[in-house]
């Protein structure tokens, strides 16, 4: 329970903070965003990655007045449900736009935002956790909210930030730095370190009530070195000689509820198929893992696949692998049908182009597709076969 007094303390030294923060790097999200109240916009995304930049440039648009509180302030430590009315009344009972930060910090919070939402309030709310936001949404706030996925800096957004050509070598500074708004600013490594080790600590074991943090962290940074690579379950069990593969798979599933990775399955028909096969796994920003492991210092290849994927992850849900004699890297789904196969490569040359023309031909034939893509680090070409086409296509180009 949190006295009356200390909320308002709290919410006035909040509100006194917003107006000298910077607005940032316009987010892309921003135009395509509008508060209503016949539902409650929800901004997810890891740590750090801008939401709450987000949310200020939404109250900078903001014509009426409105009520702001951050739960991952310190000094309301202990915030419980029914402080929800003393937070209400310091707000301003007659508000009609709220916005609210970290919220899922406190159980019960989706009975609050619901009581707004009936009074036909204008809601937004940021999280970190996928998975608790979805639960909660799903039995109080079904059909009555719209989830935006925030990520860190897109390419585009990077060269926004840097004023920077949208060209090769803008690429290339990209793909070592990533797109965490704080670390393209001032380029401490040791940011992105204590980033892992707070979300790993804050989002993981004491959300879950964990005993083995070592071994948390271990598959962390295990999988942080290993990212564009195949993985089972099994095969990680045996890696961390861990009891159960429920275990390991609690442990990658709450990973990826925090942002921290994604994985993608093998393509297939068959729902049991895609279930029993390896999935392949990716990170949430290339700079992250630079500077969490030392795997990358000589080998960009996997670095700049995961680049591409985050690419596509932005607009696409529904991304697989192929492989059946050959692989291809990415296979995008809108719907029932496949509507990109898609190569990363950095360099195409005479030890490489076979694999990978081989494995795009194949997904090609596969998916009755004559169109494919090879995006590379600074080639432009052309590859045909009969009527299926591949193109060689730069990344700075295709990324947004």
């Amino acid at each position: 329970m949190i006295l009356k007094d200390e909320i308002e303390r709290s919410a006035n030294q909040q509100k006194q903070g917003l107006h000298h923060k910077d607005a940032g790097t316009k987010r892309y999200p921003l135009d395509k965003i509008k508060l209503t109240g016949d539902y409650v916009l929800i901004i997810t995304g890891i740590r750090r990655c801008g939401k709450s930049t987000l949310m200020h440039q939404l109250m900078e648009k903001d014509k009426g007045g409105f009520g702001y509180f951050n739960f991952e302030d310190p000094r309301i430590f202990g915030f419980e449900p029914g402080d929800f009315p003393k937070l209400h009344e310091v707000l301003g009972e007659k508000l009609k736009h709220f916005y609210f930060d970290e919220i899922q910090n406190v159980q019960g919070w989706e009975r609050f935002v619901r009581e707004l939402s009936d009074n036909k309030n204008k809601i937004c709310i940021t999280g970190s956790n996928a998975s608790m936001l979805s639960k909660e949404l799903g039995t109080k706030l079904t059909g009555r909210n719209i989830q935006i996925e925030l990520f860190p800096f897109s390419f585009s957004e990077y060269c926004e930030h840097k004023k920077i050509k949208t060209d090769e070598n803008a690429i290339q500074s990209y793909l070592k730095t990533g797109g965490f708004p704080d670390f393209v600013k001032h380029h401490e490594t040791e940011y992105l370190q204590q980033l892992l080790r707070d979300i790993i600590y804050r989002d993981i074991i004491v959300r879950h009530g964990l005993r083995n943090e070592k071994t948390v962290m271990d598959l962390a940074l295990y999988l942080i070195s290993n990212l564009a690579k195949e993985y089972s379950l099994n095969g990680l069990r045996k890696i961390f000689n861990t009891g159960s593969v429920n275990s390991i798979a609690d442990y990658v599933k709450w990973m990826e509820d925090a942002y921290l990775f994604f994985s993608i399955p093998r393509f297939s028909w068959s729902l049991r198929s895609m279930a029993v096969n390896p999935k392949k796994i990716y990170g949430i920003d290339t700079g992250f893992a630079m500077a969490n492991s030392l795997s990358y210092s000589e080998d960009k290849g996997r670095l700049f696949e995961n680049m591409i994927f985050l690419s596509l992850r932005r607009t696409y849900k529904n991304i697989y692998y192929f492989r059946e004699k050959h692989e291809c890297d990415f296979v995008v789904m809108e719907g029932n049908k496949v509507t990109q196969l898609i190569q990363a490569c950095v360099k195409v040359n005479t030890d490489n182009i076979k694999r990978e023309t081989d494995g795009l031909f194949e997904a090609m034939n596969y998916f009755k597709i004559n169109k494919g893509t090879i995006v590379t680090m600074d080639q432009e070409d052309e590859v045909a076969q009969g009527k299926n086409v591949i193109k060689l296509v730069p990344a700075h180009k295709l990324l947004k």
